[in-house]
């Protein structure tokens, strides 16, 4: 389960950035004077960001529904999640609230705390 989870987190934070960097390269794309740098930068970021986010989302998708199925998720919990990915920093949001309801059914997946002897 441990191993699961921590697929999930990063799967998470890796398309939540993405997907932050996207919303940014929307706006500057559709909002600023085309022709000049920063219209030039959402363009290169809304195509090679929101390709590089559409592909690891499919992957996010994956360890989604592997961490539901481990974690016996209800339909509706584990829709959010998903949807999650789509929503720019909803996805940061919903991270940790997968990882609090994971932790408090399965203890084994809290981090160790104790101190090092010495």
């Amino acid at each position: 389960m441990r191993n699961v989870l921590l697929s999930y987190r990063i799967m998470a934070y890796v398309v939540g950035t993405l997907l932050v960097f996207l919303f940014i390269g929307v706006i500057l794309k559709y909002l600023t004077t085309e022709g000049t740098d920063p219209q030039r930068l959402g363009e290169w970021l809304a195509m090679y960001v929101g390709v590089l986010h559409g592909f690891l989302y499919m992957v996010f998708l994956v360890t989604v529904a592997m961490l539901a199925a481990k974690a016996r998720w209800s339909i509706a919990f584990t829709l959010t999640t998903v949807i999650s990915g789509l929503v720019p920093f909803m996805t940061f949001y919903a991270e940790r609230r997968a990882t609090a309801k994971v932790r408090e059914k399965f203890p084994e997946t809290r981090p160790h705390s104790g101190s090092v002897a010495g």
